[in-house]
């Protein structure tokens, strides 16, 4: 069986939001046209904490790199606050067509762009044992962003077992080097992962 994982359609990742991707918003509707196929559908969603490490605060500015308990983090602008509007997902996201929502970057002391796991491989989302318990055993990713949580996901899938594939016509990067987009999907590639 496969299952669909949306990424993070969220409002702080679209156009006008705090960590706005390109285009994020033009992909919803190939989204919602995809979902009926699916024997199950999840959404994963960005949920920090007001406080959270990846936050870029003084004196440090967005996109420096820091060591965050650890852990190399690229900082952000502040974004998907958990209770706030940005943290919601799209008002034209097909939300009743969705079986569950895994909440990712949860804990302020590490980022999670996986849906899987936190950036440590510390903690472990529910993701995985929600989708061994429905038997699937292949994933389609869409969402944002390709470059991050996208890329992420499936190579933490890939790792899990499962076969993936990335669906690119329902994907946006942000591109805060140019060419992560395409080298993100390299790199999922090589893993062993498919790319439509």
């Amino acid at each position: 069986m496969t299952a669909l994982i949306i990424i993070d359609i969220q409002n702080d990742f679209l156009p006008g939001g705090a960590l706005a991707v390109p285009e994020g918003d033009l992909i919803i509707p190939t989204i919602n046209a995809l979902i009926p196929a699916y024997d199950l559908v999840v959404a994963t969603q960005d949920w920090h904490p007001a406080d959270h490490g990846s936050f870029a605060t003084t004196p440090h500015k967005v996109g420096d790199c820091i060591d965050l308990h650890g852990l190399p983090q690229t900082l952000w602008p502040t974004h998907c606050v958990q209770g706030t509007v940005g943290a919601e997902f799209a008002e034209t996201l097909d939300l009743g067509a969705i079986d569950a929502v895994v909440q990712k970057g949860t804990d302020p002391t590490v980022d999670s762009y996986s849906g899987f796991f936190d950036n440590g491989q510390r903690q472990a989302t529910g993701l995985h044992e929600y989708l061994q318990n429905h038997q699937i055993t292949a994933v389609h990713i869409v969402g944002v962003a390709t470059d991050y949580c996208v890329k992420f996901t499936a190579l933490d899938a890939l790792r899990l077992g499962y076969q993936t594939t990335i669906l690119t016509d329902a994907c946006r990067g942000v591109d805060l080097h140019p060419g992560d987009t395409t080298a993100a999907l390299e790199e999922i590639h090589n893993a062993g992962g498919q790319i439509l």
